[in-house]
């Protein structure tokens, strides 16, 4: 936080629209930068679109209701509510309410079709508990269902996860909100940093929904690696989630420490140091996302589905 400060003290130099002007660059930083809680997110709904405009679509819906939160915890902010949004139990409880929304949201994805098999434990785990779907004989291969990934889910995730206040946030809530010269004005540093993540998160879902169409994959061969990636990275990212907020309740110290992390020298919020949130980030695009990809495309290409299950 204490290298954004010559940035920060430039911008209360500026007057007001400065300051706006200083709410909306950092939005743009703020989507570019590996924040948990939007990419994840952002990853699994455009590749799971399959195609530049619904991804797009994804990363609109998603980062508009973040926009709308951002304005409503802008606005309480300037109301002296920045300490009850910065504090650790709060945060705590928003990413596990993140992490449940985002494995319920998996579940829904993959009841679509048939769940990709990544551990075989957790997956007769999950079966038992929420009664997903069994594989047939199809050795797990999509049913047939072609209804498409609805993508309007994304509000949901913008609204809740936009709760939780990282680096970005802080800057908001205790040095542009409430430098606002009044409450009606309030709400607008919040919303022009919503609206700066957005334009980033709208390209950044065009741009994985157009590599994943790229990848010339049959009809419904597509339709398996866009559900599996997408359910997938919902799921296990959530259940990321879900234990990360559980920590952070029950062990606070514990997670005070994880979320300093150590310092990496960059001057830049979410990338100054290699803490919990950067971790969570990586496991979940790098690992289980990548992951996720890679193996449904070897199955379908093995398996050569447009051919055997072209319905």
């Amino acid at each position: 936080m204490l290298t954004t400060t010559p940035l920060i003290a430039t911008g209360l130099g500026t007057g007001v629209l400065g300051l706006l002007a200083l709410s909306f660059l950092l939005g743009v930083l703020h989507g570019v930068t590996p924040d948990e809680h939007t990419w994840p997110i952002t990853v699994s709904y455009a590749i799971g679109a399959a195609s530049g405009r619904q991804g797009m679509k994804a990363g609109l819906l998603f980062s508009a209701a973040f926009a709308a939160q951002r304005a409503i915890a802008s606005e309480l902010a300037y109301l002296a509510l920045a300490p009850l949004l910065a504090s650790g139990a709060f945060n705590a409880w928003v990413d596990l309410l993140v992490g449940v929304v985002m494995t319920v949201s998996g579940l829904y994805i993959l009841r679509l079709g048939r769940e990709l098999h990544l551990t075989e434990w957790l997956e007769r785990l999950l079966h038992r508990a929420v009664h997903v779907g069994q594989a047939d004989g199809t050795d797990g291969m999509p049913s047939g269902d072609d209804r498409p990934i609805p993508v309007r889910m994304t509000l949901v995730h913008g609204f809740i996860a936009g709760w939780g206040t990282g680096a970005f946030a802080v800057i908001i809530y205790t040095v542009l909100a409430p430098a606002m010269p009044n409450a009606a004005m309030a709400f607008l540093p919040g919303l022009l940093f919503g609206v700066g993540t957005m334009l980033v998160q709208a390209l950044a879902g065009a741009a994985l929904g157009a590599w994943m169409r790229a990848r010339r994959l049959g009809a419904a061969s597509m339709n398996y690696v866009s559900r599996a990636v997408a359910g997938n990275t919902l799921l296990y990212g959530g259940a990321l989630f879900a234990v990360w907020g559980l920590v952070s309740l029950l062990l606070p110290g514990v997670a005070d420490v994880l979320d300093t992390g150590v310092p990496t020298g960059i001057a830049i919020p979410n990338l100054d140091s290699i803490n919990a949130g950067l971790v969570l980030v990586t496991l979940i695009v790098a690992v289980i996302a990548a992951g996720s990809f890679v193996r449904a495309v070897r199955r379908v290409r093995a398996l050569k589905l447009d051919t055997v299950d072209a319905r």
